[in-house]
């Protein structure tokens, strides 16, 4: 007699290759009237099939770890044409939005996880016939299992604090052409989900494994790429502020939710026309830290509450420039440490999205910033800011 755990491993898996088949289905259809349009060429559909394991990142890390994780990754993707020219600057990068599903394998702890995520590939090796990329992408969880006291109750879980999570995946491909419309690979993927200690526990769950798929192009994978003569921008040097927020909920499970309220200020400049290198200095006050100090009188010296809630840091980074969206990697060494210390060095992961973007004028830029801030696999805090460059 089977064991339950097997009977839902099997049903989910058959569920998986159903919609695999509907998938070559739909891209088997072809109604009469389609015709090979250029506006339309380089628009496809990529799906994957994934397994995997619960990787334990932490002595903290206490639910067990499942026998197998799987599920399944659908793509919407973009192979650009050059219509716009940071297209051409990027040299016709592949943007895309994925839709995922993915089941731990032990319902009970961990629950099941469904994402939906912008992406975008970057390829490493190009052949006629194969090639090997790696794609990026972050965005949204939604875990059905999460830690909790009440019905149902799941205090196993100290890794997952709610329903709504941060969603970051990558996936290596190899890739092999076999026409204009279709492609197979094969290639290794990681998953993290985690919600920035907007409520705690929040260790995060991280999953790597392996995945095959097919990608479908219905009307080519090659389209004609627009070239322009295009100048090179001035490598300008641009002076920035920001002002951001987060949230977190501290240190106790289901305790209070506090605000962090974050400051910066850096130089920054342009480089080969498509990147932005950065340094500065940045500051953040953390509410919850006074709490516990003031609460806790043993802990600090009556007086210095306020100077040991706040820490500040040297960073630097890069930013990869797509159009009127940025990608931001970051790495800071902390100058000043809070009471509460999570090491020496942090990083800082997430994107801008420019409101004004020009090279002449008192404001060269205004922009929207979401970060999330890491400790090694450790997340800290998910920032949103506004900021201003001159």
């Amino acid at each position: 007699m089977q064991s339950p755990l097997s009977q839902h491993h099997r049903f989910g898996r058959s569920h998986l290759l159903r919609l695999l088949a509907v998938f070559v289905l739909l891209c088997l259809y072809e109604p009469a009237t389609a015709q090979q349009d250029a506006m339309w060429t380089g628009l496809g559909m990529e799906t994957n099939y994934f397994q995997g394991k619960v990787i334990k990142h932490s002595p903290k890390f206490e639910p067990p770890i499942p026998a197998l994780s799987y599920g399944g990754d659908f793509n919407f993707q973009w192979k650009t044409n050059g219509r716009k020219e940071w297209q051409q600057r990027r040299r016709y990068p592949v943007v895309g939005v994925g839709i995922t599903y993915t089941d731990y394998g032990m319902d009970a702890v961990y629950g099941r996880c469904v994402g939906i995520y912008p992406n975008f590939t970057i390829p490493l090796i190009t052949g006629k016939r194969l090639e090997w990329t790696i794609r990026i992408g972050n965005g949204i969880g939604y875990v059905t299992r999460d830690y909790s006291r009440m019905s149902p109750a799941d205090t196993v879980n100290n890794a997952i604090g709610s329903h709504i999570n941060d969603y970051a995946s990558i996936y290596t491909n190899l890739r092999m052409h076999v026409n204009n419309h279709w492609d197979v690979q094969l290639g290794g993927n990681f998953s993290h989900i985690s919600d920035a200690s907007y409520h705690q526990p929040n260790l995060g769950v991280n999953m790597a494994g392996y995945h095959i798929g097919l990608r479908y192009f219905p009307m080519g994978s090659n389209p004609e790429h627009i070239v322009r003569d295009l100048k090179p921008l001035r490598n300008r040097w641009l002076v920035t502020a920001k002002f951001a927020m987060a949230f977190n909920q501290g240190q106790a499970p289901l305790g209070p939710l506090y605000p962090i309220y974050i400051g910066s200020a850096a130089v920054s400049r342009r480089w080969i026309s498509k990147n932005k290198m950065f340094a500065g200095i940045d500051c953040s006050y953390h509410p919850s830290i006074y709490a516990l100090l003031r609460n806790n009188p043993s802990l600090a010296t009556p007086g210095t509450e306020a100077s040991l809630s706040y820490k500040s840091g040297l960073f630097a980074g890069n930013e990869f420039l797509l159009g009127r969206v940025g990608i931001v990697l970051e790495m800071g060494y902390y100058v000043k440490q809070a009471y509460q210390v999570m090491g020496i060095y942090y990083e800082k992961l997430g994107g801008n999205v420019y409101l004004v973007k020009q090279e002449k004028g008192p404001i060269k830029e205004l922009f929207l910033s979401v970060l999330l801030k890491t400790h090694l696999s450790v997340a800290e805090f998910m920032e949103f800011g506004i900021g201003a460059s001159f």
